[in-house]
């Protein structure tokens, strides 16, 4: 399961865990303060929004190239651009200079900041073991001649899924990016699985956007999100030569944050082999492409 939807409201379960984390950080440390020592609460809440801005600042130092044209794009964390270990070790040393500057914080601070990060660490761990051994679906799409297709005939080499809709603001603003990727990045195939939209509405919508993407798949019943436990839009995931699940991304990618997904590949390869099977471009008319 990758995302937890309550009604109109999904969740990234990466997200969820972080906030359980925190939460079960504040209660251990509230408990142990009522014994001894001094409440870290508001403490324990400044050192999680200082491992967001080091981890963020640090994302987009490493990936500087994405954000030199466009400074303003790196308030934009909707993108999910954070490296965790950056954050993660400011958090390390922040708790350290306020255990050493207030001796009352250092056994409820104690105490909370390790219930919590073992509980993140051993959640995150286990959550990213179980989505690397699922496996590419055994699903019948179709293709923008209306043809079934086998998801598994892409399989072979690394692959992209794209799970989108024309009514989808995040979907429209990453199809930019996810265009200029599929054309950069020959050695990767880009699936955009359409949910529940008709052949023309799509057809209008890549027209009108002045797109064109390969390997235009429609999942006119929501099976693909159903199966692999994403019922918020747009879920990109990652597969690897073999059909096996290499990474998730929910909501929004830019060109970043498309860059570090896309590394789990590897540097880009030459290609050499021919074409999976159905890799026209969906034509913008009706009209024969």
């Amino acid at each position: 399961m990758l995302t937890l939807t309550l009604g109109t409201f999904a969740l990234s379960i990466n997200h969820l865990l972080l906030l359980l984390a925190l939460a079960l950080a504040t209660l251990v440390g509230w408990r142990v303060a009522k014994r001894s020592g001094e409440n870290p609460e508001s403490v324990l809440f400044g050192l999680f929004m200082l491992g967001l801005l080091v981890a963020r600042i640090s994302f987009v130092i490493a990936y500087w190239a994405y954000f030199r044209d466009d400074p303003l794009q790196m308030l934009d964390i909707r993108d999910g651009g954070f490296l965790p270990w950056a954050g993660l070790l400011a958090l390390l040393l922040g708790s350290a200079l306020f255990c050493w500057r207030r001796p009352a914080l250092r056994r409820p601070l104690g105490f909370g900041l390790g219930s919590g990060l073992a509980f993140w660490l051993l959640t995150t761990l286990s959550s990213t073991l179980y989505e690397q051994g699922t496996r590419l679906p055994e699903l019948t799409l179709r293709n923008a001649q209306g043809q079934s297709v086998q998801l598994s005939s892409y399989q072979g080499g690394p692959l992209v899924i794209n799970l989108w809709a024309t009514w989808c603001p995040p979907c429209r603003r990453e199809m930019p990016v996810l265009q200029k990727a599929q054309h950069e990045r020959q050695d990767v195939t880009f699936l955009f699985v359409n949910q529940a939209e008709s052949m023309q509405s799509v057809s209008t919508f890549l027209m009108t956007q002045g797109l064109n993407l390969n390997n235009v798949l429609f999942d006119g019943t929501g099976q693909l999100a159903q199966s692999v436990g994403s019922m918020a839009l747009p879920t990109t995931l990652l597969y690897s030569a073999d059909g096996r699940l290499l990474g998730t991304h929910l909501g929004e990618l830019s060109e970043a944050s498309l860059a570090r997904a896309l590394e789990n590949f590897g540097p880009p390869k030459p290609t050499s082999a021919a074409p999976a099977p159905a890799r026209k471009p969906l034509c913008p008319s009706t009209a024969t492409c």
